[in-house]
């Protein structure tokens, strides 16, 4: 891959991987309406694992907390806060493995990757995401965090398999209608985008090491520190803007894109 390529698709990847606008829809997006080609599932890989350390590296103290809790989980004794955090963001994290896997088997992973398809879920799942954050309630925290609503944004979460939907923006869409603020719902979204790209990657990782070379590796380095920049970067950015600004302007950029794709789509 030329470098300029390799450099797109991370910095494109890093920048929307976290905000509500949906990083795979862009992706998809990239090889479809211009000339250059799918970037191939090593980039996709290393993109990801540059926007999981900007994630980890963000929210550091809330990762080190359920890591420190992990074993403790293990053992049945979530009794802790470690303990608990742990515990519900592998429940979270299950809807998504199980209809990822479904997704994959099935075909339908490759069948959903169509430009009307992002343009339908851009508007559909942006308006969504408008409406909850409109009429949702700002009394709750992450410390609020319960079973039952770590399956229900698990399930949430599962939805963004569709391209264009935005893992982050549904896993917040479902946050708020929960009652919870916008930065806590952001930050619950990230929280749970760490074992989520863990598992996606790993399973990438399996096609991946069998193509794998020295020249693959390098692209690869590349991605995943231009990625872990710009998520670094987009990252901080919104959750230091969500403290005084709405999620309204993701919404208007996702309906105006959405317009664009349908209008590519259908002419």
């Amino acid at each position: 891959m030329a470098l300029f390529h390799i450099l797109l698709v991370a910095i494109l990847q890093g920048l929307t991987e976290f905000l509500p606008v949906s990083s795979s829809g862009h992706l998809i997006l990239l090889s479809q309406i211009t000339p250059l080609p799918d970037q191939g599932l090593a980039i996709d890989v290393a993109a990801h694992v540059g926007t999981l350390a900007a994630v980890v590296i963000y929210f550091w103290q809330d990762v080190r907390v359920a890591l420190l809790g992990l074993p403790r989980m293990l053992t049945g004794r979530i009794d802790t806060p470690g303990a608990r955090l742990a515990f519900l963001l592998i429940i979270a994290t299950l809807p998504v493995i199980v209809l990822g896997l479904i997704f994959k088997l099935t075909g339908l992973a490759d069948a959903l990757r169509s430009i009307a398809v992002i343009g339908w879920t851009m508007i559909g799942f942006g308006l969504v995401l408008w409406w909850s954050d409109r009429k949702g309630s700002q009394t709750k925290t992450a410390q609020d965090w319960s079973i039952n609503e770590a399956w229900k944004l698990g399930l949430w979460q599962a939805v963004a398999l569709i391209p264009g939907t935005s893992r982050s923006g549904i896993t917040i869409t479902g946050a708020r209608m929960a009652g919870y603020t916008r930065h806590d719902a952001a930050k619950l979204a990230m929280l749970m985008s760490i074992p989520t790209i863990i598992a996606s990657g790993a399973l990438l990782s399996i096609d991946v090491a069998q193509q794998a070379d020295w020249q693959t590796a390098k692209d690869s380095a590349f991605a995943a520190v231009f990625s872990f920049a710009a998520a670094l970067i987009a990252l901080s950015l919104m959750m230091r803007l969500l403290r005084s600004v709405s999620f309204t302007p993701y919404v208007i950029y996702r309906v105006i894109l959405g317009l664009i794709l349908l209008v590519i789509a259908y002419s």
